[in-house]
């Protein structure tokens, strides 16, 4: 029993590895096999197709992200506590996994690709209270009012392209990858300030 499930786990992170550098499209279940050490029977004796195998990755991928969410949102803390531990963790989250969004992007804009169907996101995200915190907070005066969809993109948008646009910040700044690590460091709580600060104005 030991024996198959290291297997299977083998072939799952070294799937994981193969469709994040090249996506669904970009590789073959031979590749997956071959980056494995393992046949490519093997592999579809564990996991039937390369689409199946896929399914379980993606999902992963977005599970790991969304529980990064869930965890702040779910506590006591006061909302203007939460939103700027979530902004950290999300840089933090990133910083360890920074091939995530644009696997995750890339993927959902494929006319036959991944969905957030099996995932619930919304609705998980609005077990948490977090949502109705936000209303009332706006009621309350004490956060500015916008949409949801209009704070999601805010807080993506700033907190994610960093690591989208890695390749083309280096190349317009001639940063090396240390010097990169060392601008998101800071970048972060120039981040977390901006958006905290907008979102929750002072009187």
């Amino acid at each position: 029993m030991n024996k198959d499930l290291s297997t299977e786990a083998k072939i799952k992170e070294a799937a994981r590895r193969v469709f994040i550098a090249k996506g669904f499209d970009g590789c073959s279940s031979r590749e997956i096999a071959k980056e494995a050490g393992m046949n490519v029977a093997l592999v579809n004796y564990y996991f039937r197709s390369k689409g199946q195998l896929f399914k379980l990755i993606f999902h992963a991928a977005m599970e790991d992200f969304l529980l990064s969410m869930l965890d702040v949102f779910a506590t006591d803390l006061a909302l203007e506590v939460k939103m700027r531990i979530f902004i950290e963790r999300e840089y933090d989250f990133l910083t360890n996994h920074p091939e995530l969004p644009g696997f995750i992007i890339n993927e959902l804009s494929r006319g036959d690709g991944a969905t957030f169907e099996q995932l619930d996101i919304h609705c998980r995200i609005a077990e948490t209270g977090v949502f109705k915190d936000m209303f009332r907070a706006q009621e309350e005066g004490r956060m500015r009012k916008m949409d949801l969809v209009s704070i999601t993109t805010l807080l993506m948008s700033n907190c994610q392209f960093p690591f989208l646009g890695r390749s083309l910040i280096k190349g317009v700044h001639q940063l090396t990858d240390e010097q990169f690590e060392q601008h998101l460091v800071v970048h972060k709580q120039y981040v977390t300030e901006m958006l905290t600060n907008y979102l929750f104005p002072q009187k």
